[in-house]
């Protein structure tokens, strides 16, 4: 009998002290703060990256612009060499 009282009192220890370990209650302003924080950073990543596309996009317009003023300096520069060798000739 002694036993058994024994063995209830532990196991009432033990779930008096699962019960004390729970989280505490988070109220709802916390929760509302936290979403309103993570939906602004979802938003500020969402447009960096439009922004880091439209930089991307920028460039390489930029590197085919640049890709075609070499390619006009070189058949300029052809000409120019073929003028002078003409002239050379005479």
């Amino acid at each position: 009998m002694q036993s058994k009282i024994i063995k209830i009192s532990i196991l009432a220890l033990a779930l008096g002290m699962l019960g004390g370990c729970a989280a505490p209650p988070v109220d709802d302003a916390a929760i509302s703060a936290a979403m309103a924080k993570a939906n602004d950073a979802y938003n500020l990543a969402t447009e960096a990256r439009q922004i880091g596309s439209d930089a991307a996009y920028a460039a390489s317009q930029a590197q085919v612009t640049a890709d075609a003023a070499l390619e006009c300096c070189n058949q300029n520069s052809q000409k120019l060499d073929r003028m002078f060798e003409k002239a050379m000739m005479k």
